[in-house]
């Protein structure tokens, strides 16, 4: 006994020395940091656009006639208007542009919003400052990006852009599985939800993931997404082999045969689909069950195994 405690401990810790080891050499590759860079830029940016969300809502109670799409614009202008009386000259610094500055401050004078009491400017001129921090946040988490995929996935930048290459890394989980996925998984990377919908209920099947974000996915028409989305995803699938196998910097070839895939693809005539095609339907489990019964019967019926059975005919033929 004393002896097996012994063995199993001495295995236990070579175990974990091994596991230990295994994780450190994973770690060395920098393809983990840039996972978990894009998953903190995409996390934050859905964190920012809701921030600024409300910080338009907030702030239009004070000033209602304002107008601006740029977040961190939006973010400047409230913390200006909110610690100062109005200043051309500083607002001309922000909006960058006389005559929306000029619109800003007679809007200002006239505006109908509420005057600011005790210290709501406080803590709105709080919340605007953290949308400023996390739009600088933002640009630094995207320089990295782009370096760290310009250094990762030459091949798979070029063809995309640098977040594109970064997510499908991301939802891969490593450059090694990544770069052994077909072309077809390749496409469908980020459409789980759909997939395994059109699995279960029988709905469209997907045609593109994250390649959907690619300019020349997203605006193409709607009957040609699908197989520009599946020439991107053959090219991907090919440049990410020279991205982890053999180094080698494919792209420009790469980006040529696609567009002249694409120009092909667009001058091609567009066949109408037909009124009456049917859509694929997820079979009746009750139905089969009945079908499955049914047939079972059948089999009974016809004379399986009671008719050779210990009492059956053959084993009578045999006694008379």
């Amino acid at each position: 006994m004393i002896y097996m405690e012994s063995e199993f401990k001495s295995l236990r810790e070579r175990m974990i020395r091994g596991a230990k080891q295994g994780i450190e050499i994973s770690y060395k590759n920098e393809e983990h940091i840039l996972m978990q860079a894009i998953n903190a830029y995409n996390e934050t940016s859905r964190s920012y656009n809701l921030l600024f969300e409300r910080l338009s809502e907030w702030y239009g109670i004070y000033f209602p006639e304002i107008k601006i799409q740029n977040p961190k614009t939006l973010a400047q202008l409230t913390i200006h208007m909110l610690s100062k009386e109005p200043d051309k000259e500083e607002i001309l610094k922000i909006v960058e542009d006389e005559g929306k500055a000029d619109s800003i401050i007679s809007k200002a004078q006239a505006t109908i919003g509420r005057k600011q009491e005790g210290d709501e400017a406080q803590a709105i001129m709080a919340f605007a400052k953290m949308g400023i921090e996390m739009q600088n946040t933002l640009d630094n988490i995207g320089e990295y990006i782009k370096s760290a995929s310009g250094r990762i996935l030459p091949n798979t930048t070029y063809l995309t852009d640098e977040r594109i290459a970064a997510e499908l890394l991301a939802k891969a989980g490593s450059l090694e599985r990544l770069a052994t996925m077909p072309a077809g998984t390749i496409q469908l990377l980020g459409a789980e939800k759909a997939l395994f919908k059109h699995i279960k209920f029988g709905s469209k099947p997907p045609k593109y993931g994250i390649l959907f974000k690619v300019p020349q996915v997203s605006n193409a028409q709607k009957e040609r997404k699908g197989r520009i989305a599946r020439l991107y995803a053959t090219k991907i699938s090919i440049a990410l082999k020279a991205d982890y196998f053999t180094k080698n910097f494919i792209a420009e070839s790469l980006k040529a045969n696609i567009e002249s895939s694409i120009k092909r693809i667009n001058e091609k005539e567009i066949k109408p689909r037909k009124q009456n095609s049917q859509q694929w339907k997820r079979p009746d489990r009750n139905e089969f069950r009945r079908d499955y019964k049914d047939g079972r019967e059948n089999s009974f019926r016809g004379g399986g195994r009671r008719q050779g059975g210990r009492h059956g005919g053959r084993n009578n033929s045999r006694r008379n």
